[in-house]
Order: C-alpha cells, then sequence, then structure tokens
C-alpha cells in the first residue's frame, strides 16, 4: 500500500462509515496502515449529517459509504482543509455535489472492485436460469411431487448459447470473459463499443432489437443515465425468444418492473434478480411467488473479498493524496449525469 513513513506530518482523516461496514471493509493490516498515516475521526453515525459537518473542519480526507449524507455546500462550508471524498462504492452521484468539483476537491470510487464478483453473480444467474435451477428449487420447498418437480422447460448448456449483453461495462466485460471461457456465443448492444474494442473482447455488436431476439439469455451491464431508463420494457421484453431469461444485477432502472413482472407472470420468460424499484422488496411482492423467477437481495458485490478491496481502495486513494501522489480513481463532474 502506498502508505507514508511514522514520521510525516500527521493529517487529519474523516471515516464516515458505519462500525458494521468497517469491519467488513477495513482489515485490521488496512486500518492499521490508514492510522499511521492520518489521525482518524470516525463518524460511527455516517448517516447524520450532523456528526459528519461536526468532523470536518481541518480534515483533508473523507471516506464515504452508502447512505452518507451528501457532500454539498452547505456540508463544504465545514470543510476547510478538504482535498479528498473517497467513495468506498461505485456511483458517486448520490453522495457528492458540483460544489465540490467547483472547490478542486478530488473524488475517487472503488467501482472497479465491484466488477468480478457481480460477473460471477451474473454467471451463477445465468447458468440457474439455463438449467432451469430455480423452477426445480421453488418446486421442491413448495411441496411438489416428484414427477411434477421434475418438469420444467427446455434446459440448455452454456457452451453454444447466445448470450446478449447490454452494456460493455467494466462488469460487462467481466461477464463477457466469464461467458466467453464456457463456450458461449457472445452479442453486445453498446452505442460506445468500438469494432476494435469488440474483436478484442470476442463478440458481435449488434442492436438492441436483434440482441433481445435471438439471444438465450440477456444480462443487463448498462450505466444508468436518463437515457437507459426503462430500456427494457413490454416492447423489448416482447422480443425475447419463449424460454429465455433475463438477468439483472445492474439497477432495476434499466427495466421496466411492472412490464417485467407482466410478462413474467405468463411463464413465458425466467429471469434472476438481484435489484428492485422497492428495496427492501415488500414481503408481498408478486417477485417473491413466481417460480419462474430467482432473487437475491441486491447482494451481487457482497462477497467478502469484495468488500475488503472496496475499503482497501479508498483507503489507497487517501495515502496517495497524504504521499502527493495523484489518485488512481478519481472520477469528473461527468459522473454526476448518473442517477445511482
Amino acid at each position: 500500500m502506498p502508505g507514508l513513513p511514522e514520521t510525516a506530518d500527521r493529517s487529519r482523516v474523516v471515516v464516515a462509515v458505519p462500525p458494521g461496514l468497517r469491519a467488513q471493509f477495513f482489515t485490521a493490516d488496512v486500518w492499521q496502515e490508514l492510522e499511521r498515516a492520518a489521525e482518524l475521526t470516525v463518524v460511527d453515525d455516517h448517516s447524520d449529517r450532523a456528526a459528519v459537518a461536526a468532523a470536518l473542519p481541518g480534515a483533508r480526507a473523507l471516506i464515504t459509504s452508502w447512505r452518507a449524507p451528501k457532500v454539498d455546500a452547505a456540508l463544504l462550508a465545514h470543510a476547510d482543509r478538504l482535498e479528498l471524498v473517497a467513495h468506498t462504492g461505485s456511483a458517486v452521484a448520490p453522495y457528492v455535489t458540483e460544489d465540490v468539483f467547483r472547490r478542486s476537491i478530488l473524488v475517487t470510487q472503488a467501482g472497479d472492485e465491484m466488477a468480478r464478483p457481480v460477473a460471477e453473480m451474473a454467471l451463477a444467474f445465468t447458468l440457474s436460469l439455463l438449467h432451469r435451477i430455480q423452477r426445480f428449487d421453488h418446486a421442491l420447498h413448495g411441496g411438489l411431487e416428484w414427477a411434477a418437480a421434475s418438469e420444467a422447460p427446455p434446459r440448455h448448456e452454456i457452451h453454444g448459447s447466445d448470450i446478449g449483453v447490454i452494456g460493455a461495462s467494466r462488469t460487462g466485460r467481466a461477464y463477457i470473459r466469464l461467458v466467453r471461457a464456457m463456450g458461449a456465443r457472445v452479442g453486445v448492444t453498446d452505442p460506445f463499443l468500438s469494432e476494435a474494442d469488440a474483436r478484442e473482447l470476442g463478440v458481435t455488436s449488434v442492436p438492441l432489437e436483434t440482441l433481445l431476439s435471438r439471444s438465450r439469455i440477456v444480462a443487463v451491464h448498462a450505466p444508468v443515465t436518463e437515457e437507459t431508463h426503462h430500456m427494457i420494457g413490454a416492447r423489448q421484453l416482447a422480443l425475447m425468444p419463449d424460454g429465455a431469461g433475463l438477468v439483472n444485477t445492474a439497477r432495476s432502472w434499466l427495466v421496466d418492473e411492472e412490464a417485467l413482472l407482466a410478462e413474467l407472470a405468463t411463464g413465458r420468460l425466467d429471469a434472476a434478480l438481484d435489484v428492485f424499484d422497492a428495496e427492501p422488496l415488500p414481503v408481498d411482492h408478486p417477485f417473491r411467488g413466481l417460480p419462474n423467477v430467482l432473487l437475491t437481495p441486491h447482494q451481487a458485490a457482497g462477497s467478502i473479498e469484495c468488500r475488503q478491496r472496496l475499503g482497501t481502495s479508498a483507503v489507497n486513494e487517501v495515502l496517495r493524496l497524504l504521499a502527493g501522489r495523484p489518485p488512481v480513481h478519481a472520477v469528473t463532474v461527468d459522473a454526476l449525469t448518473r442517477l445511482h
């Protein structure tokens, strides 16, 4: 880690991360490295805006986590020396405003560390949908007789299957590498994917309608922007072949949930979902009762290894700042156009 010598001037760093997440994000070695480099002010109730404001005077860096208060002009009024906001997640739009960038305060994120585990979850979802594991599981847990529980639509192997990927993002590319290694044929829809990048990834770049109509599994990995809101709606879902599956480990913003629910209720398609319009997902939500749907509670990036890398990434950015070195994962004001 890019730490500082013991004799360095001890700047102050605010850690606005609650105890539970601190235990997941920061290993003992990483936390000790940060303590050696700086005087730490820890805000346990990181959602308490007043507590964060009270901790900011004199601090050079602020480490944030999910549900932290947004760093805006009012909060910055207390931040007389702030030079860095290091976020332990990927999307920074909920946590900083343009005022931060106007003050030339650096903003960093740790999203690169999420790509692999989310891609692995999407791969697990893909295999489940291909083999109808969720249908068998629901049937057996629901008490169906063995013969009835054994009934399911045709099943397929991933080798030779057409897999469609919406968005060649960091996670999308990690997912592409995984499914291609298992022998899938991959089509990608992404307006920013160049022909050279497509060749390098070993994929075919196709329009969205073509991808939907020919893919056995469609995995959503697009960014959250105004343009991608409900990019998958009733018309797009209707293009998917009977028995196809939809995987969403990105954001529910991208898929019209009501249209998806209506399509899934017919049993024509299967889906595996980690994200929802309402989180926590209500206990009486219709998704919970559908045998063709696999659900997880927004945990795609919840592995031990991922959480520790998120913390290490944020701490490394702070240590680089204190050592006079540029950040590795800085974001610009353009990141604020991503809504989540």
